[in-house]
């Protein structure tokens, strides 16, 4: 896996920017892994899309990641400064994206004598629960494309028959099962010392850092064109470093 340039970030980002979050993070690693395809890419389980994005991001922008959350007990603004290590260990097995091969293996719980077998979501099944009318439809869906089989004794029972404990139970097995990175983190407000925990979304992360980014090199390409009568090609293709340069010899 190899950084996005300068042109892929714009290409992407142009392409993308009314797409659903789920079609952005495919227009992303599609970007960066034009040799894998998006057929492999769409069978990614998303623990495992997640932390090639991981990945990809720290190639691209760097490791440290920077946000804010809003303290549930007073409201205050708590700044939050972490490495994209935390979330993603180094020695995390990436899939092969080379030569992909599915690789979604099955989890098997009991509880409320039921017992539940399921594999985790990926892509498509998120794409595929996108075109149900509402979230209740597509939450719905979305299980019943993830559990394998599911028994009460010894008769099989549809997804939406379970009882309501063991539907939440498979939701909360589901986000223990996932083999890669784990996207909670822990946070001490400093103000009132309220403890919780944030899930952080690399997707919606990484596709605002790819939008400011892009709005902040269009305007140098604007500047430098401006100045210079270069092509935008060429100026893409200079690294960031000579483009800075060349800014300040423009002065203010």
């Amino acid at each position: 896996m190899r950084p996005l340039s300068a042109s892929a970030l714009l290409e992407v980002w142009e392409r993308g920017t009314s797409w659903t979050p789920v079609e952005q993070a495919l227009a992303i690693l599609e970007t960066a892994l034009p040799q894998a395809g998006r057929d492999a890419l769409v069978r990614l389980t998303i623990p495992e899309r997640d932390a090639c994005l991981l990945s990809l991001h720290e190639l691209t922008f760097g490791a440290q990641l920077n946000g804010l959350a809003a303290c549930p007990a007073c409201g205050e603004m708590v700044e939050l400064s972490f490495n994209s290590r935390l979330l993603c260990p180094p020695g995390t097995l990436l899939p092969d994206l080379e030569t992909p091969e599915p690789h979604n293996p099955e989890t098997t719980f009991r509880l409320e004598n039921c017992s539940v077998t399921f594999r985790l979501p990926t892509s498509s099944d998120l794409l595929d629960a996108a075109s149900s009318g509402d979230a209740f439809q597509a939450r719905a869906k979305l299980l019943s494309a993830c559990v394998v089989s599911a028994r009460r004794g010894r008769k099989s029972l549809p997804v939406g028959e379970l009882p309501a404990g063991v539907q939440e139970a498979l939701i909360e097995r589901m986000g223990q099962a996932a083999p890669l990175a784990d996207p909670s983190l822990a946070v001490t407000c400093p103000a009132c010392g309220q403890t919780w925990t944030v899930l952080f979304d690399i997707v919606s992360y990484f596709w605002s850092e790819i939008g400011a980014w892009a709005r902040r090199l269009l305007n140098e390409v604007h500047l430098l064109a401006s100045a210079y009568g270069w092509r935008e090609a060429d100026i893409l293709s200079m690294t960031a470093m000579r483009r800075q340069a060349y800014l300040e010899l423009i002065g203010p």
